[in-house]
């Protein structure tokens, strides 16, 4: 939910420090939609414009931020080149990009990775093929982990006390008419997901869009991610979903084994917990 401008008191401030607020602000700069207004970053935050302001100023000093035409202000070439050079430093990302593309390639379907920050999936990596329709996710764009494929692929994996701390949250958001928010109904969801190897989003984010993810594990066994694949649902109907439910659970497959994971032969199902089948 956005929260009013200004309504926060400077004492209800003070509980936060410095550092906090200039995340806060960092990380509404960086959402979709931008450049922002400063008093947009101040409605999504919940601080108060001269805070804001404040902080702004300090980060395009630094090259965090930087002003744009009217009066808004986007990311800035330092933070540009943080991200990227973060990306590109990572082996997960440096062996995901090719077998994205070829998962792209295969399906004609835009192939992600995302990885978990606490209850949302954080995109890190897409690869597109050349269509009108453009998918609402891009890197750096975060959806809650019951809705959505990559989360629901991840939950599946996940050991259970884990998946049990997501879906204990109080009134889950419910982000299309479809998305379950029942945690038993999630569980059921969950698995299947855990069952077959790949998880399906039936239209839970984002209406008239279906997906279709698996999870990515490293040497220890812990997730570490998802890949997924998602269209429009007259494209990737539930028929195509268990054509390409493979391929993106071998694609996913394909990166645990390069990150040293021991992943199960095909047609295996681990007993212990949830478990996935490669």
């Amino acid at each position: 939910m956005v929260k009013a401008v200004n309504t926060r008191s400077a004492d209800q401030e003070l509980v936060k420090g410095p550092v906090d607020k200039a995340m806060e602000v960092l990380e509404a700069l960086v959402l979709p939609g931008g450049p922002h207004r400063l008093g947009e970053i101040a409605r999504r935050t919940g601080l108060t414009k001269p805070t804001v302001h404040r902080h702004l100023r300090t980060m395009t000093e630094y090259g965090f931020a930087e002003p744009a035409e009217g009066g808004r202000y986007r990311a800035g070439p330092r933070l540009l080149g943080l991200a990227a050079a973060a990306l590109n430093d990572s082996r997960a990302i440096e062996l995901i990009r090719p077998v994205l593309a070829d998962l792209r390639s295969r399906t004609g379907h835009v192939a992600f990775y995302a990885v978990r920050h606490a209850g949302d999936a954080v995109y890190l990596e897409q690869s597109e093929p050349a269509r009108e329709y453009r998918v609402s996710t891009r890197p750096g764009h975060s959806t809650p982990l019951h809705a959505c494929g990559v989360g629901l692929a991840m939950l599946s994996a996940l050991p259970p006390e884990e998946t049990e701390a997501v879906l204990g949250v109080p009134e889950l958001e419910a982000r299309t008419p479809q998305a379950p928010t029942d945690p038993a109904a999630l569980r059921a969801v969950l698995a299947r997901a855990a069952l077959c190897g790949y998880a399906v989003d039936d239209e839970y984010d984002e209406p008239d869009v279906r997906s279709v993810a698996a999870p990515v594990v490293d040497a220890r066994g812990q997730v570490v991610g998802a890949i997924g694949i998602s269209g429009l649902t007259f494209t990737l109907d539930p028929e195509s979903t268990q054509v390409y439910g493979p391929m993106v659970r071998a694609a996913a497959r394909t990166v645990s084994t390069e990150l040293g994971a021991r992943t199960p032969a095909l047609g295996a199902v681990r007993t212990e917990g949830r478990g996935q089948r490669s």
